[in-house]
């Protein structure tokens, strides 16, 4: 059975982008999804001098290690100011130090939402540009806009977009 994982790029304990990663995986048929939370990999501010004196730390290893293991990858990231949120950043930076190519050519869906009416579309713009240079193979995107009026009860609520994520989680399945 091929294996998923799905994240949210957030460690906010009530993450939209981490329901909407969660209601994306439910979608999937025939795989067994694995939900990781990035407080379960808490890692110090990447530094080069930190690197160098006490090396990488184990929760980037072992985060490495599930993208690794997997099939495919579902992703939503938060948009913090336009850019990614710290945390995944942060985690993101100590994988790029193990190796260089993280996402290892695993087919990914990724997603974004906010508040806004933009649903992230900055944030989804940045990695969709900057992930294929770090092995990502990003097969589906999907822009999510104004969580708190499409998204209820952990679902989209709204017809169109909904049946738009259905058709990205096809090409993900897919691909996987």
């Amino acid at each position: 059975m091929k294996k998923i994982i799905a994240f949210a790029g957030s460690n906010s304990k009530t993450s939209i982008n981490k329901a909407l990663a969660t209601y994306a995986s439910s979608l999937l048929k025939g795989v067994e999804v694995q939900l990781l939370d990035l407080n379960d990999f808490e890692l110090p501010i990447y530094g080069i001098d930190l690197e160098n004196e006490d090396g990488i730390p184990d929760n980037a290893q072992k985060f490495l290690q599930h993208i690794k293991t997997s099939n495919g990858i579902i992703l939503a990231l938060p948009e913090h100011n336009g850019a990614y949120a710290t945390v995944f950043k942060n985690l993101f930076d100590w994988m790029s130090r193990i190796d260089g190519k993280l996402w290892s050519e695993k087919p990914m869906l990724l997603m974004a939402t906010s508040p806004g009416a933009r649903g992230g579309a900055t944030v989804l713009e940045i990695a969709k540009g900057r992930f294929p240079y770090m092995g990502g193979n990003i097969v589906a995107d999907f822009s999510l806009p104004s969580f708190f009026d499409n998204f209820k009860d952990g679902q989209i609520t709204n017809e169109e977009l909904n049946a738009e994520l259905a058709k990205a989680v096809v090409t993900f399945q897919d691909a996987i």
